[in-house]
């Protein structure tokens, strides 16, 4: 038995679980929430792969990096590891998109005060630092420059 497969599987899910741990981008950002839909997805491709073996099309492969522990036959257990990757991946992304692409008022960073690397705490919440808020249809535009000058 060889586990090199299950170690390259395990080994950037772990990864991933400390980014999202970082950014609170999935389960560490609502655990209920995020258990939920982490095993809706693995159900949903678990039973496609079951699917898949009952009809033939799929198959367990005789490759010398798999343990060669099966969970049920043709269903070895880096499969299951590996739908799980999958589904949490493409969550840890969405979260990472969500807050640095998109840069939506519902995912900024709500961090719990702290030391920082000079040493002082901050709370960041609220809108992003560069948003400003829309002025008003009635409210006059000022050419007031700043430090009073205009």
């Amino acid at each position: 038995m060889n586990w090199f497969y299950l170690v390259c599987l395990l080994v950037p899910l772990g990864c991933m679980v400390l980014l999202d741990h970082r950014f609170r981008l999935f389960l560490f950002a609502d655990a209920r929430r995020g258990a939920l839909v982490l095993g809706v997805g693995v159900a949903v491709f678990l039973l496609w792969d079951l699917v898949a073996i009952g009809l033939g099309f799929y198959g367990r492969g005789q490759g010398e990096a798999l343990s060669g522990v099966e969970l049920l036959p043709h269903l070895p257990v880096e499969e299951l590891v590996f739908i799980t990757f999958l589904c949490y991946l493409t969550m840890v992304l969405h979260g990472l998109v969500g807050r640095f692409v998109v840069r939506s008022p519902e995912a900024t960073v709500v961090r719990e005060p702290g030391p920082t690397a000079l040493g002082a705490s901050e709370a960041v919440s609220g809108p992003p630092r560069d948003h400003v808020p829309p002025r008003s249809a009635g409210t006059p535009r000022t050419t007031e420059r700043p430090g009073g000058a205009s």
